[in-house]
Order: structure tokens, then sequence, then C-alpha cells
């Protein structure tokens, strides 16, 4: 199984350092990131921000050792790390993600 994990990050160099860490430790195969407009609730009021959204893209297995170490290394005190299950993909992506993660 293969999953994808969202997450979001203060500016393009937190996405950039996340991406690179979580590559370096083969915990990814790929990671997309791109600039959002966030709007959130926040100790009791809505607040605004620039932010970056990242894709991972990795092993179903590897979840629980990403939500260990993205939680390590984020400047949020609670960071929005959450995954969809791909159940379905081209064969030969999902293989490449298959050898590529360890």
């Amino acid at each position: 199984m293969y999953t994808f994990v969202y997450v979001t990050a203060s500016s393009k160099e937190e996405a950039e350092r996340i991406a690179r860490y979580l590559l370096e430790k083969k915990l990814a195969a790929c990671v997309n990131f791109f600039p959002i407009h966030s709007m959130y609730w926040w100790e009791g009021k809505i607040e605004e921000a620039e932010e970056y959204g990242l894709i991972i893209k990795t092993k179903a297995e590897k979840m629980k050792e990403i939500k260990k170490e993205v939680k390590e290394i984020h400047s949020y005190t609670v960071p929005c790390i959450c995954a969809f299950a791909v159940e379905d993909g081209l064969r030969e992506y999902l293989k490449w993600i298959d050898e590529t993660v360890q």
C-alpha cells in the first residue's frame, strides 16, 4: 500500500528542509511543495498565513516514522501531517516508490 502525506510548512525554506530530510532518510520517493494561502482557527481566532504545502510520496508502512520525524523538525507546535491512501496508480510509478523508499 502507498500513501501520499500532506504537510504544511511556514516557508519555502522549511518545506525544502523537510523534503530533503525525508528524501535523505529514504522515507520518501518524491516530495512536491507549492505555495498556499491558509486560513485557520488558532487560539480562539481566525488566522491567515502564507505557507507551503508538501505532498510526500511514500509507502504506508512509513507513516508512523514520517509523523515522528516531521514533528521533531517542524517549526509548528501542531503541524498538519495527514495521509491519503493511494489505492490505484500507474504500476511503474508505484514500483518506483517501492524501490526507492527503504
